[in-house]
């Protein structure tokens, strides 16, 4: 690893900071935005309730579980500037998104607005509800450059008042790395009185406060991509007038309640990484929240030019996410390269093998694309060492 300099002017590199991650040493890891990577210090306070359920698993799940659960969750919703009381622990983005979906009451005629932007996971479920509720789910399609008033345009165009049942769109997008003007988004929404659900997955420890301001009828983002929480930790925000309607996936003893408790007590679920998730928190403040933030968007976009030059692409055809501190970065790859999801997962496989180093690669609009992100744990080097192998394996056919 080489050591820390100065990169869009921000100081690059913490000393010994990789020890305090389990990775793999051999490997560059440039691919932070799918599963996060937990700290060790963070493994270790997750054992440790892992040990404490275990030596007395009746005491732990009946005896002020659900208080722990509460206090978690209120200490994970200041962080994110959401509203305690209007907000529940869930898996991951896709269980809270599936969540709402279940919970709006989709009727045959309703419509599911999306744009060709989002998670394929979310896509799948979209059009699952809209299967079985006989709704339709309808996408529309953002250029990848488009600007922030470009894209409020498009989406207030696509809104069918009457139809349209729900928005979905994505605060920071996972296919394409882009930074949504949600606010405004929602702000237009409301005009036309359509909820809005946003996809925050990749917002939670990499967007300040993301959930503040907003005013989405739902938000839901993941702690353990860039939070450093334990897999498994998502936090979904409800405005009030749809509280008393959302309902979990699977009904438990505290279904009574109301929400968030009946939506976060799930029986025998393993609870641990939702209250290790603060050790996360404590973790990313001891390190400084800004520096981080500061340095991994700094480090993306410093990887984007490297790898984008080795392969011949100009600067002004690299894509801008479009705001400060997006520690994800899109690269498009020669033309034919990566064009489906099965060859662009070949090729992430290749990469990952030959060149030992983890980087997302997606199809999105009939383009490969790569896409690298930035963390504590990165240097400079790496990028560099990937820009100089990375063409030669892209020419083997």
């Amino acid at each position: 690893m080489s050591e820390g300099r100065i990169i869009e002017g921000v100081y690059v590199g913490w000393d010994n900071i990789r020890e305090c991650f389990s990775l793999d040493p051999a490997v560059s890891h440039l691919n932070h935005g799918s599963f996060g990577a937990v700290p060790i210090g963070v493994q270790r306070a997750q054992q440790r309730l892992r040990d404490e359920m275990e030596a007395n698993p009746l005491r732990f799940f009946t005896q002020g579980l659900v208080d722990r659960i509460a206090h978690t969750r209120r200490h994970l919703a200041g962080f994110l500037g959401a509203d305690p009381d209007g907000s529940a622990l869930v898996g991951n983005t896709t269980t809270g998104v599936a969540v709402v979906l279940q919970s709006v009451d989709l009727k045959a005629g309703d419509e599911v607005l999306s744009t060709d932007h989002g998670y394929g996971a979310v896509s799948l479920a979209i059009q699952r509800e809209c299967r079985r509720t006989g709704a339709v789910s309808r996408v529309l399609p953002i250029p990848l450059a488009a600007t922030d008033e470009q894209i409020v345009q498009s989406i207030r165009a696509g809104l069918r008042p009457g139809r349209t049942r729900l928005l979905v769109v994505d605060q920071l997008t996972s296919a394409t790395a882009k930074l949504f003007p949600t606010a405004a988004i929602v702000g237009v929404a409301r005009e036309h009185g359509v909820p809005v659900l946003v996809d925050a997955a990749h917002a939670p420890g990499m967007l300040s406060t993301p959930v503040a301001g907003i005013g989405a009828d739902f938000w839901v983002g993941n702690l353990h991509k860039w939070a450093y929480a334990p897999r498994g930790t998502a936090l979904l925000t409800v405005a009030p007038q749809w509280r008393d309607r959302i309902e979990p996936l699977v009904v438990s003893w505290e279904q009574e309640s109301g929400f968030p408790a009946r939506l976060e007590w799930q029986a025998t679920l393993d609870y641990t990484p939702w209250l290790a998730a603060p050790a996360g928190l404590f973790t990313m403040r001891s390190l400084g929240v800004d520096r981080v933030r500061a340095h991994n968007a700094a480090l993306a976009a410093y990887g984007q030019r490297v790898v984008g030059d080795a392969l011949g692409v100009a600067p002004a055809d690299l894509p801008d996410p479009g705001g400060p501190g997006v520690a994800l970065r899109l690269i498009p790859l020669p033309a034919g390269t990566g064009t489906t999801i099965d060859a662009a997962r070949a090729l992430q496989a290749r990469i990952g093998e030959r060149l030992a180093a983890e980087v997302a690669v997606m199809s999105w609009n009939g383009r490969g694309w790569l896409r690298l992100t930035g963390q504590v744990y990165n240097a400079a080097d790496e990028y560099e060492r990937l820009g100089a192998r990375l063409p030669a394996l892209l020419a083997q056919r």
